[in-house]
């Protein structure tokens, strides 16, 4: 979700960030840039340029110090920020007669501000012990029945899902989470970029198609902001961690993780479909006893009905995903097919319940 961009510019912080660089620097003025600037020293709002006059070594100099506040326009998470100016730091001195980038930083929770070095960014996290839920599909593919312990794990995953989309989130949160969905590199027009375009299953004409069925579908769905929630974003098999019984840990929440709960629901309902289908070739045994059981024990803890009116086009990104020749190069074109022919009669409007996706797999 982000933090919101509540800091102040105070000309004490810049001065000692100036001495940083300039051990003798004195600080002149810190103006705003722009028809309202005005001379003096004095505070300013998150987001403006400013003109930052100093003196040292005898010498007058100028910067700029730009910052940059949330907007609708994919800047409302202080992630978006991070990355737009670490992209301006990047570029800025690829340009020729382009003004040159000096640092880009952070301002700590008390005003200062911290460069960022160069470099690839890292992230460190806690460590915890479990195996994949994958494993479990894996295991379970060729199974003509579910084990009541892997059946008490699907429901156990349902019920987690329903307590996390308990959560409200922003109407800017959900309406961000239906753009992404199709024009984020990850999303559907990212995966159709992605597929060879010489495929013979995934034509281009063929992903084409499906992305401008995707397009009608945001118009349909953006208007639904009531329907935002606290989400996980990510919710597949490789980033579930069981130990003991139904003790669950959950990796990488992703895309903010803000949007329809019908993101999370298709993410990992997809998995149970699709790794039944790559090892017997048909939506049966173990696999769709733990689809029945996730989807109605879904239903049973969560109060929305209308989800299923709105899955479509999260389970056409899902199926983009397991149905695509980069991730899963040794699926076969008869599975691949069917996932895309899923994908295309839910885009048409197929209407989607559980129990009815032997239809949709015809």
């Amino acid at each position: 979700m982000g933090r919101s961009a509540t800091v102040r510019v105070e000309p004490a912080r810049v001065l000692a960030w100036l001495r940083t660089r300039h051990p003798d620097a004195d600080l002149v003025a810190l103006r705003p840039l722009g028809a309202d600037a005005q001379a003096g020293l004095k505070d300013y709002g998150y987001g403006r340029p400013l003109r930052v006059t100093f003196t040292a070594a005898g010498r007058t100099h100028d910067l700029v110090l730009r910052t940059m506040a949330p907007d609708p326009f994919g800047h409302h998470r202080r992630a978006d920020r991070v990355a737009d100016l670490v992209l301006c730091h990047d570029t800025f001195g690829a340009i020729p007669r382009h003004i040159r980038p000096a640092e880009v930083g952070a301002f700590t929770p008390d005003g200062d501000l911290r460069p960022l070095p160069d470099g690839e960014p890292y992230l460190i996290t806690e460590f915890v012990e479990g195996r994949l839920y994958a494993d479990d599909l894996h295991r379970l593919a060729a199974a003509d029945e579910a084990p009541v312990p892997d059946l008490a794990r699907a429901e156990a995953l349902a019920r987690y899902l329903a307590d996390l989309h308990r959560a409200p989130a922003r109407p800017v949160d959900y309406v961000r989470a239906v753009r992404d969905l199709l024009g984020s590199g990850e999303g559907i027009f990212g995966l159709c970029d992605s597929y060879p375009a010489d495929h013979p299953v995934a034509t281009p004409a063929r992903l084409r198609a499906i992305e401008h069925r995707a397009l009608d579908w945001r118009w349909r769905l953006r208007p639904l902001v009531h329907r935002a929630r606290r989400t996980h974003g990510d919710f597949h098999p490789f980033n579930l961690l069981f130990r003991a019984g139904t003790d669950l840990s959950v990796l990488d929440c992703s895309r903010g993780a803000a949007g329809d709960p019908a993101d999370d629901l298709t993410c990992l309902s997809i998995n149970y479909l699709f790794f039944a289908l790559v090892e017997r070739g048909a939506f049966e045994g173990a696999l769709r006893a733990l689809w029945d059981r996730f989807w109605g024990a879904w239903a049973d803890a969560a109060d929305d009905a209308a989800l299923y009116e709105v899955v479509a086009p999260y389970f056409a990104w899902r199926g983009l995903v397991v149905a695509s020749p980069v991730w899963y190069p040794r699926v076969d074109d008869t599975t691949r097919d069917r996932l895309l022919r899923f994908v295309e009669r839910l885009l048409e409007g197929d209407p989607f319940h559980p129990r009815r996706v032997d239809d949709l797999l015809a």
